[in-house]
């Protein structure tokens, strides 16, 4: 079987999330100390933690599914034939073919997060009034 393929529109949100993620880390104590940001700043990394978490699950699922067809592959010609048609085989490509979730992970990770870090916004704002 072909070498495992990372899904690129799965790794270059983690890959931009985690770069803001480290940027917020180093400059933490500029942006957190000025009470008029801080609670943005909460928010943003509420918002980037979590849509990192749901991002990299899908890329994990994707990854690890990719791994689970790779094992019935038993000549690693990237075709499934004869011996290698297996009714597991037959579970492992439905659970790879028919997963979605993991695909649009990207895009429901930012309405998640964006709704989680938007009632942090709010929370935060009505308890400073």
């Amino acid at each position: 079987m072909k070498e495992i393929t990372l899904p690129y529109h799965l790794i270059i949100p983690s890959i931009i999330s985690i770069c803001i993620l480290a940027v917020i880390f180093i400059n933490g104590r500029k942006l957190f100390n000025k009470n008029e940001n801080k609670l943005f700043w909460i928010s943003l990394t509420v918002f980037l933690s979590i849509y990192l978490f749901i991002v990299a699950g899908g890329t994990y699922a994707d990854i690890s599914s990719q791994l689970a067809l790779r094992k019935f592959d038993l000549n690693g010609n990237g075709m499934f034939n004869g011996a290698e048609i297996t009714p597991e085989l037959k579970v492992a490509l439905k659970k790879a073919s028919s997963d979605t979730g993991r695909n649009f992970s990207f895009i429901t990770g930012l309405i998640f997060s964006g709704v989680i870090a938007s009632f942090v916004f709010i929370i935060g704002k009505k308890m400073n009034q």
